[in-house]
């Protein structure tokens, strides 16, 4: 019987608090210079507990109408790209799932070899084709490119789950008199719920944060997203406000931590469920 020693096992726990706390303190960081004045950020050494903390930047924030207007937009082309990629992905992956074929394997392997190419290699071309469409200057253009991003990686992740859908309920409701489409829409996506859940989040947090396709598209102050408006509004040539940026950073973090506290169990299945599939 095997008997795990002390020594080890104290060891493995530090150096798991090790990493884990190198890995959140920036986000520790953030949440407690939101509650300082300039006065107590710019001192040296500096103070990891603030002494005097302070809710006025909590306050700027909530009076200062661009922030929510940044966040309305976010939200906008959040939830936009993300019900353009379920759809997007979800048909091509049905496809893929439900006829097989040397072509398909050939959009397979095409869709997977995009996550090769860097996003800073599409901004050029994306520019151009929105420019000639008179998109530049629209939340349009985020969420376009945005799905262009995600639909490749939902859809091989969408693909899984249906490979794992047994043939013979479509089969059953074939008999039925159902269509092809009624069977997908009442049949399939049912049953698969997690997956469709799993790149729902997926694609929700890749436009939550989006900052390139943002800072390059938008023009107008009022049609940025948060990142974008952060860039923009607060970190300014001469002076940084750290204090309304950590602030408004708290504030664009909230919703994501909320989602993956809620879902995340289903987010791990989606995104492990068909992984070995072949």
């Amino acid at each position: 019987m095997k008997i795990n020693h002390p020594v080890k096992n104290t060891a493995s726990w530090l150096l798991i608090l090790l990493i884990g706390g190198f890995l959140l303190f920036p986000l520790y960081w953030i949440f407690v210079t939101s509650f300082k004045d300039n006065m107590d950020i710019y001192r040296f050494p500096p103070r990891f507990i603030p002494l005097r903390a302070t809710l006025g930047n909590y306050l700027l924030l909530f009076r200062d109408s661009s922030v929510i207007l940044y966040l309305t937009n976010n939200l906008f082309v959040s939830a936009g790209t993300t019900l353009l990629t379920l759809a997007a992905a979800s048909l091509a992956g049905y496809s893929l799932s439900r006829y097989p074929s040397r072509f398909g394997r050939a959009v397979a392997t095409s869709l997977l070899s995009t996550q090769m190419f860097p996003i800073v290699g599409l901004i050029l071309a994306l520019y151009v084709i929105f420019r000639n469409l008179g998109l530049i200057d629209s939340r349009l253009s985020l969420v376009l490119s945005l799905s262009a991003v995600t639909i490749p990686f939902c859809t091989i992740l969408i693909k899984g789950f249906f490979d794992d859908i047994p043939r013979s309920l479509e089969e059953a409701a074939r008999i039925d008199g159902a269509s092809r489409m009624k069977t997908l829409l009442s049949v399939i996506m049912p049953l698969s719920k997690p997956g469709l859940l799993a790149i729902g989040l997926y694609t929700f947090m890749q436009a939550w944060d989006d900052f390139l396709f943002a800072i390059t598209f938008i023009l107008n102050d009022g049609k940025r997203t948060l990142s974008a408006g952060i860039a923009m509004k607060f970190l300014g040539e001469v002076s940084y406000d750290w204090g309304m940026v950590t602030t408004v950073s708290v504030a664009g973090v909230l919703p994501m931590f909320l989602l993956i506290f809620l879902f995340q169990k289903y987010m791990v299945a989606g995104l492990t469920a068909g992984a070995v599939k072949g």
